[in-house]
């Protein structure tokens, strides 16, 4: 015969009211949701900025002639930061200068054949990266950074190169065409401001994206680049470039901005263009005409 071992069973658990489990997944969610909304308020320009500290092209690519530059930038707690740029003459020393803005994703060496463009059209141009981009120093780039940045280059042409205000455009794509909006906006002196594939402000953009819909992005937006704002006080001619075709910033946002600038502006609608810089010739020489009619004497 066998025996038989006692066994006492464990008291089963009692189920956990309905209530109170979903009281345990909102709390999760909600801790969840909090995460998200402190990483954005801190992270957020990492959502915007992509850069790469390769510099795949150089102007000696074309043969250009270009001189590596190396600007300071002072920062907040008293330390002196480089950024790093080419110089690209033109054949004559009076030529139109375009001080040339990036968008947000790799270097200065992604835009070697845009400047390349504009020197064969007779204008010199000063490609800068900014801070964490490229070869500059600094950490990741924010948007007030990007600002100091432009202003560097701006003190560059004018101060160290005695290049008169007049004479120089300033040109800007996609993220690059809200910080030289910013930066025309604080020097009026300028030739006029050519922009290329931006956007209204990083606000609007939130809209067309994921899901910040359900995000308090108005409280914990800090990279604005409110460009609609900032260019109802522009006081020189303006000329937008947008492509029908653009999968990153709907023209209607190039065409916002035109219907908000003052007077003189002009719009150029690419059919069929997308974002980056893939313009046909018809594009430069629309550049061409507008450097040479707004060049200031």
């Amino acid at each position: 015969m066998f025996s038989r071992k006692s066994s006492k069973l464990s008291p089963r658990k009692k189920p956990q009211p309905n209530s109170r489990r979903w009281l345990v997944r909102a709390a999760r969610l909600f801790s969840g949701y909090v995460v998200i909304c402190i990483l954005l308020l801190w992270q957020q320009q990492r959502l915007l900025f992509w850069p790469s500290s390769t510099l795949e092209h150089t102007p000696g690519l074309y043969n250009l002639r270009y001189q590596d530059v190396w600007l300071p930038v002072s920062t907040k707690d008293g330390n002196v930061e480089r950024i790093h740029g080419w110089w690209i003459p033109a054949e004559q020393a009076t030529a139109p200068v375009l001080l040339y803005f990036h968008h947000n994703a790799v270097n200065i060496g992604a835009n070697v054949s845009q400047a390349r463009k504009f020197q064969q059209l007779g204008c010199s141009v000063l490609l800068v990266d900014y801070r964490g981009f490229g070869l500059s120093e600094g950490s990741f780039p924010t948007e007030s950074q990007v600002y100091e940045d432009a202003q560097a280059a701006w003190v560059y042409l004018t101060r160290d190169r005695q290049i008169p205000a007049r004479q120089i455009f300033i040109y800007g794509h996609s993220v690059g065409g809200a910080v030289a909006i910013d930066l025309a906006a604080k020097h009026p002196e300028a030739a006029a401001l050519i922009v290329q594939s931006s956007f209204t402000s990083l606000r609007d953009m939130t809209k067309r994206f994921g899901l910040f819909w359900v995000l308090p992005i108005d409280l914990i937006l800090r990279q604005r680049f409110d460009s609609l704002q900032k260019i109802k006080s522009l006081k020189m001619p303006v000329l937008f470039i947008h492509g029908t075709a653009d999968p990153q910033i709907p023209v209607a946002m190039g065409q916002a901005l035109y219907d908000a600038t003052p007077e003189p502006k002009q719009i150029l609608i690419i059919p069929q263009a997308g974002h980056d810089n893939n313009m046909a010739d018809p594009y430069y020489q629309v550049v061409k005409q507008f450097t040479a009619a707004h060049r200031k004497p």
